[in-house]
């Protein structure tokens, strides 16, 4: 047994104290009162923190005691009776104890977490020197901090660099893509649109705001071209896609759209 478990070895052996449940109990039921005292003493961002917490585990306890009325709540019975029913017995519903969530409820559950399912869940993690690369020029060689991005990425139309000086990250004309090979799942074809924006970079939140475009990254595209409307009829000027090729290997920018 290893040393810190000094006290499970002393109960194997000899059995709790006397009075070790009830001073448990006693201990939990004056929980709520130190939370309490807690949560009124803390000022800032400490007490930001911990109200968040317990509104988190609040939340919780409201969904497990939910989930539990659930199981008791009242539902159409969807059974029919065999044999006739009276007329004055045809508009009464019967009713059965069981769950209320409905094959329906579930179905639409089911839809909308597919809904964001992507074509590549895991990606590759990049580190750093993949991803960037130190930048020597000027006189002062010591302080090397401008980084060169290394990877494929996109900048708006009305993009302009910094003045030198304060240029921290240096984004190659080469390596800037306007254009993506998109392809659509349900059609089989493939179309070349315009990139919108980089949605979500799965590397990094700093790549994400840089516009880098890597294996797994979510990008916006135009397809007001394709002629998509939504339920409604209003025309879809963007929808997501996710590139699923290297383009700094590649030399282009390959992905398939979110439906």
């Amino acid at each position: 047994m290893p040393q810190n478990e000094y006290i499970e070895q002393h109960r194997k052996r000899f059995g709790y104290r006397l009075d070790h449940f009830e001073k448990k109990r006693k201990k939990e039921g004056r929980e709520p009162h130190k939370k309490s005292q807690i949560a009124q003493r803390l000022r800032d961002i400490k007490a930001k923190l911990y109200n968040r917490k317990r509104y988190a585990e609040k939340v919780q306890m409201k969904k497990t005691l939910k989930m539990h009325e659930e199981k008791d709540a009242k539902q159409k019975e969807e059974k029919v009776p065999e044999g006739a029913i009276p007329a004055y017995l045809l508009d009464r519903e019967n009713i059965s104890r069981t769950k209320v969530l409905s094959n329906m409820i579930k179905q639409k559950r089911k839809e909308k977490a597919g809904k964001w399912q992507v074509p590549i869940p895991k990606v590759k993690a990049l580190s750093e020197d993949e991803m960037f690369k130190i930048m020597r020029s000027g006189k002062r060689k010591k302080k090397m901090w401008k980084r060169v991005i290394n990877k494929a990425c996109y900048v708006g139309e009305e993009f302009t660099r910094k003045p030198p000086k304060y240029e921290r990250y240096i984004r190659p004309s080469g390596l800037r893509y306007k254009k993506a090979h998109v392809t659509h799942p349900d059609l089989k074809t493939t179309f070349q649109l315009d990139i919108v924006g980089v949605k979500k970079n799965p590397q990094s939140h700093l790549y994400t705001s840089l516009g880098v475009i890597t294996k797994g990254a979510i990008i916006e595209v135009n397809v007001s071209d394709l002629g998509l409307v939504t339920q409604t009829g209003k025309v879809v000027w963007a929808k997501y896609a996710q590139v699923t090729n290297n383009p700094e290997l590649d030399g282009c920018i390959n992905a398939v759209l979110l439906v």
